[in-house]
């Protein structure tokens, strides 16, 4: 089984750490491919770099050569998997909607611990979007951008360690999950401080992810999601 793990942004760095974080669920005989689009910014922190990452993960996922069994669009709150839902025949798994699904089996309410609080918003209607929304106690941003994650690690796991007791001690939550891409690998951190389940979306996708091609499921083609009409489409940007 081949499962491409797309990052939303431009940054490898961050591409290789996501990728290395699903590899460490990934059953035997899964090969994880990790996919940085080859244009857009290199973090997503707004509707803006969302949108235009939308586009970017769908142009680096129909120009990749090589079958495929699976896909995950690996930022948390952004837009595009419904795009790629059409477009393509194997499952699509959202790191959001797959944390947060993940969460509900863990425990009554779950918080998302994000980045800058201007993502909050997205990651909310994401959650709405999908039906998710009702067993969120609350979302959380810990102040830094995406790319403190990797450049200031030790304030990073700060921050979202003192979001996550708040989410638990003030907003009732009993799972915690990691609302950035970036954040894999903390779990462990975070569970020791708050003694809660720590859910880290990238992980659950690949498990999600495995389960829907073993059972020979994938996206219904017969209404929402079928796949774009033909027509002439101007300035069409993908390679493919």
């Amino acid at each position: 089984m081949r499962i491409l793990v797309a990052n939303v942004n431009t940054t490898e760095s961050m591409t290789e750490a996501i990728a290395s974080s699903a590899r460490s669920v990934a059953s035997p005989g899964t090969e994880i491919v990790g996919i940085t689009p080859r244009f857009g910014a290199d973090s997503c922190e707004g509707n803006f770099e969302s949108y235009l990452a939308a586009i970017a993960v769908m142009d680096a996922i129909l120009a990749y050569p090589e079958p495929y069994d699976a896909v995950i669009q690996a930022g948390y709150g952004e837009h595009g998997r419904e795009g790629l839902q059409e477009l393509l025949e194997v499952p699509v798994v959202d790191i959001t909607e797959a944390a947060a699904s993940t969460a509900m089996y863990l425990g009554h309410k779950f918080s998302v611990v994000t980045t800058l609080d201007r993502t909050v918003p997205l990651i909310e209607d994401r959650l709405k979007l999908a039906g998710l929304d009702q067993r969120c106690a609350s979302v959380r941003a810990s102040g830094l951008g995406v790319l403190e994650l990797e450049s200031d690690p030790e304030r990073a796991v700060k921050a979202i360690v003192e979001q996550s007791r708040q989410a638990v001690a003030d907003d009732h939550a009993e799972v915690i999950c990691l609302g950035c891409g970036g954040m894999a690998e903390l779990e462990e951190q975070v569970r020791a401080a708050t003694g809660v389940p720590i859910v880290d979306g990238v992980r659950s996708a690949v498990t999600i992810a495995e389960g829907l091609v073993r059972m020979g499921l994938s996206t219904s083609k017969v209404r929402t999601y079928a796949p774009p009409r033909q027509k002439k489409i101007t300035g069409w940007p993908f390679r493919i």
